[in-house]
């Protein structure tokens, strides 16, 4: 890194000038339209691919807790031999 700045510093205010001439000019061509263009294309599908798959995952979590739920919501016994059904709002309990 201060092998960059000494440089940095030695071509000094012209070539940062320079420089900075050149990225204003680089971003107002046409060419750097279509590839900013192209680009927020490829970001807008790869982010609508990831909520496609974090949805899929959330749905594929809740049928899992769902049916993990169901079976543990069936019988249960209280301890007497007797079953009794024990539904908690989606939490199961054993008496």
């Amino acid at each position: 890194m201060a092998t960059g700045y000494y440089l940095g510093a030695k071509a000094g205010r012209q070539r940062y000038d320079q420089i900075n001439r050149t990225i204003a000019k680089v971003k107002r061509s046409e060419a750097y339209e279509e590839v900013t263009e192209i680009a927020k294309a490829k970001v807008e599908e790869a982010a609508e691919k990831a909520k496609s798959a974090v949805e899929e995952g959330v749905e594929k979590a809740r049928t899992a807790i769902e049916s993990r739920s169901d079976d543990s919501n069936d019988l249960h016994t209280n301890g007497s031999g007797a079953s009794e059904v024990t539904d908690l709002g989606g939490y199961s309990s054993s008496r």
